[in-house]
């Protein structure tokens, strides 16, 4: 049995990329103007997972209203974060 060398893969890839086709753009519009762009729309902060030991009641508050309390947990730590910069 023949074993697939880096060699081959790579002289594969070549062989297929001289081989595309770039895509037809020839329908969509050519943006000039960004001055209404939004710089960092899309940005998410990177969430990272976890143990934290709460008070209760506070944890009862947040999870009162059901689903989604983690998140409001969230925003109510940045809110209070953001208030504290630039102290």
């Amino acid at each position: 049995m023949n074993e697939i060398t880096d060699k081959d893969l790579l002289a594969e890839a070549k062989r297929l990329a001289a081989d595309a086709t770039p895509p037809d753009t020839s329908d969509m519009p050519e943006v000039t103007d960004w001055s209404a762009a939004e710089r960092g729309r899309f940005w998410r902060p990177v969430k990272r997972q976890v143990t934290l030991r709460l008070d209760a009641d506070l944890l009862d508050y947040f999870a009162r209203d059901g689903a989604g309390y983690q998140t409001r947990l969230n925003a109510a730590l940045r809110e209070w974060v953001e208030s504290r910069r630039g102290r």
